[in-house]
């Protein structure tokens, strides 16, 4: 763990954000690493996708719950645009619709997917974790916990091709989410990074800013945990989860 003892330059500070997702980053887990590397059948896909929806309509929630603690209208207007991404504006369907029939494509019910009936709780309770810990921080480590997204195009360019060539039921249709956050996610963490940089200019700031990523680290490592121990090993499904082969059967009929 990160402790800061002096206070680090703009540099020193983005160093020791970007060493955290180089330790921390959920792209080391080994659900990830199986998923990415063709190791999982169908069914555990699709746990996956169900299990990541919750988080993915989440994020426009932990979006509204930063900008409740924001008192500069022009930062507002900014930051909106990550919810534009993922609500959808305009000709945009937006990220939760495309991750909706990216679930669709799987095989999975759209009604059933929405409902979140067979989401594994501790994905729920990671999400919820992370809302209020955005509604309750002040507006630095809001936008500090949002720095995961240095780390993402690493992770989307990973899927895409994982997904792409060790799997014959994904198609180049299904991974249109992870394509539009290539250039989504560099945008949204050039002006996170910049402000957090410019604004955490003491020691306790920058010990919450460090902070507020493990957190955030911590929430997406703790989603995968959950799923490798329901739909890996030792296949803990908790009861009212989601079940590959009791699904793919209630769709065969």
């Amino acid at each position: 763990m990160i402790k800061v003892t002096t206070v680090l330059s703009p540099d020193e500070l983005e160093a020791a954000l970007r060493s955290i997702g180089a330790e921390r980053y959920h792209n080391l887990h080994p659900f990830h690493k199986m998923l990415h590397g063709g190791e999982m059948n169908l069914g555990q896909v699709q746990a996956w996708a169900l299990n990541r929806y919750v988080y993915q309509q989440g994020i426009p929630i932990k979006d509204y719950a930063i900008l409740s603690n924001c008192e500069d209208k022009e930062l507002r207007n900014i930051w909106r645009q990550r919810i534009f991404d993922h609500d959808g504006l305009g000709d945009d369907i937006g990220g939760i619709e495309r991750w909706l029939r990216l679930c669709e494509s799987l095989g999975l019910d759209r009604d059933y997917v929405k409902s979140m009936e067979g989401v594994h709780p501790a994905s729920k309770h990671a999400l919820e974790t992370y809302i209020n810990f955005c509604r309750r921080a002040p507006l630095l480590i809001g936008f500090a916990s949002c720095l995961t997204e240095l780390f993402a195009p690493k992770i989307h360019k990973e899927r895409i091709a994982g997904m792409l060539e060790n799997y014959d039921f994904v198609d180049d249709s299904m991974v249109g989410y992870f394509r539009e956050r290539l250039t989504q996610a560099p945008r949204d963490v050039d002006f996170a990074l910049k402000y957090v940089k410019e604004h955490a200019v003491t020691i306790p700031q920058q010990q919450e800013v460090i902070d507020a990523l493990y957190m955030k680290t911590g929430v997406l490592w703790a989603q995968l945990d959950a799923l490798y121990l329901a739909y890996v090993s030792p296949g803990m499904i908790p009861p009212g989860c989601f079940v590959p082969e009791d699904h793919q059967a209630a769709a065969a009929q």
